[in-house]
């Protein structure tokens, strides 16, 4: 195996033995063998678009599929032999449809042609041959872009497939994607041609936000401003992490009136400020401190626990007697809901002991998305002008294990009085619940949402923008980003597609960034590594 596709791969370079996230051999080969096929059925979509054919079914498919083979998301390597032949079926049954509107089906041998075997083993000897090295460049640097490229397709098709569910999508997101793939195994493209490929992943990962943000606001309502409890109340509890609000209105549903709180982890935080899942009165409050300290909070929870997404680093070395997966995500062992019917969950909550008393914690606020804060935009933008508020912080991003992360509380905690803090996704739960007081009543840390959200952070710049008749990288302004995984790529890609320059990123580089590629990245965008807070604090605020 060889992946470096999250920002903990092994020793920086890349994973060769197992996944730093606990995937095995036999799954990576298999999730790029996948990846082959859905190349050459993108191949074959490319083709039908020219003849005016686009396949809904094919369309939302490739998405999950792509999805499928995101960090932490699916472990189970049967589940992979299964979209690896559906993948093949679904691109032969295209090209009959694409021969018959007039558009070209003679491809020549490889993705678009290769017959998946039956056997678990045969498929890993396919697979073999098909993984991150073996696609067509001339160059390591191209093939720095061509993987770029891929990792951040899959961080759109994540958004583009929970904003499907929701009833939101965009041809021209699933045309790119398509384009994209398809793209991985020409050897035709120069490098200009990947650098443009590689921004307009950027523009269909903004689209595919907007798409996201426009369901979940659509379907449960603009986030307000909500103080989220992280104590607990005595009785029967579930616990959902990762980012489906899909699932947890079905789970709210299901539970009402059955003695079950509801609590949310990780990135579920923000749903508590959509008014129609705050109606649910059982939806109670928030578990747990961070990401990276989820495998130990979860052998402490008393109730069932439920993963809607990629959110549990290696789950074969934690305690899961109690843990059921839905959507995308899959673990060998571990109860996977597909129809969102949650019985076997809830019966596996009223079974367990509970809390056997109140507990009442801090609390925090969450529901600073955009219509928040535009909403008292005029406070803001005076504040600015009479110089109350000096400067933004987005200190925003992924969270993980490593020590180097420990720079993202430290920054927020050496932010100056005057300064205010805009967070947004898991990366915030360094320093979620510090009390960094207000300014003229305007709090200086501003919960913004989900990795999704970057939307709303974007549509806050940009108004800001327009209100002070500067450009955004005019803006007293600075993006301070932390990355994990691919859902992480795609934004970094939206920002550079928008021209934001002087990103901060960390705690460390992408290891598939080439030195040339890196230094493009430097020269065109002002893209540079964090180094420490107190540094990057002077350099920022003189």
């Amino acid at each position: 195996m060889f992946c470096y596709q999250c920002e903990q791969t092994a020793k920086g370079t890349g994973c060769t033995v197992q996944g730093v996230c606990g995937k095995n051999p036999e799954v990576a080969i298999l999730q790029d063998l996948l990846l082959y096929t859905l190349m050459g059925l993108s191949q074959v979509a490319v083709e039908g678009r020219q003849v005016g054919v686009s396949d809904p079914g094919v369309n939302v498919f490739t998405v999950k599929v792509a999805f499928s083979t995101l960090t932490n998301v699916d472990f189970d390597p049967h589940r992979f032999i299964k979209l690896i032949h559906q993948a093949a079926k679904k691109r032969d049954q295209l090209k009959t449809k694409v021969k018959s509107a007039g558009g070209n089906t003679d491809f020549p041998e490889g993705s678009a042609t290769f017959t998946p075997k039956t056997t678990l083993d045969d498929l890993v000897k396919q697979g073999e041959q098909v993984g991150l090295k073996s696609y067509p460049a001339d160059s390591p640097d191209i093939l720095s872009l061509k993987h770029t490229v891929l990792f951040g397709i899959k961080g759109v098709s994540a958004y583009a497939d929970h904003a499907q569910i929701l009833g939101q999508e965009d041809e021209n997101v699933y045309a790119f994607i398509h384009e994209g793939l398809a793209a991985i195994q020409r050897s035709d493209l120069s490098l200009d041609q990947w650098v443009s490929l590689a921004l307009r992943c950027g523009e269909a990962a903004l689209r595919a936000m907007e798409l996201l943000d426009a369901g979940n606001t659509g379907v449960y309502g603009q986030p307000v401003p909500t103080k989220v409890p992280l104590g607990h109340k005595k009785g029967k509890a579930i616990l959902v992490s990762g980012h489906d609000l899909k699932d947890l209105e079905e789970l709210l549903k299901q539970t009402e009136g059955k003695g079950i709180y509801i609590y949310t982890h990780g990135e579920m935080l923000p749903t508590h400020a959509y008014p129609k899942l705050k109606k649910y009165s059982h939806f109670y409050g928030h578990y747990g401190t961070a990401w990276q300290n989820q495998i130990k909070e979860f052998p402490n929870f008393p109730g069932a626990i439920l993963m809607t997404t990629n959110c549990l680093q290696r789950p074969g070395a934690v305690y899961k007697e109690n843990i059921f997966t839905s959507g995308m995500v899959g673990w060998p062992g571990i109860p996977h809901i597909s129809d969102m019917n949650f019985q076997p969950l809830i019966d596996r909550a009223l079974a367990l002991p509970g809390f056997q008393e109140d507990k009442n914690g801090r609390e925090v606020i969450v529901g600073f998305a955009r219509n928040t804060v535009l909403g008292i935009a005029d406070k803001v933008i005076e504040a600015v002008k009479s110089g109350a508020i000096r400067h933004f912080f987005l200190v925003a991003g992924c969270d993980g294990a490593k020590p180097g992360r420990n720079y993202y509380t430290e920054f927020v905690e050496k932010v100056p009085q005057d300064c205010i803090v805009l967070t947004l996704a898991c990366g915030k739960y360094r320093f979620f619940d510090k009390k960094l007081g207000d300014i003229g009543g305007i709090p200086r840390l501003l919960d913004a949402g989900q990795c999704n959200d970057a939307y709303s952070a974007v549509q806050i710049a940009l108004a800001l923008s327009k209100a002070f008749n500067l450009g955004v990288n005019e803006l007293p302004l600075s993006l301070i980003i932390s990355w994990y995984e691919q859902k992480a790529v795609c934004i970094l890609l939206a920002l550079l597609h928008l021209g934001i320059k002087g990103i901060r990123l960390g705690p460390s580089l992408p290891a598939f960034l080439t030195p040339n590629v890196l230094d493009t990245l430097v020269k065109n965008f002002d893209i540079k590594p964090i180094s420490t807070p107190d540094e990057d604090l002077k350099a920022i605020l003189g």
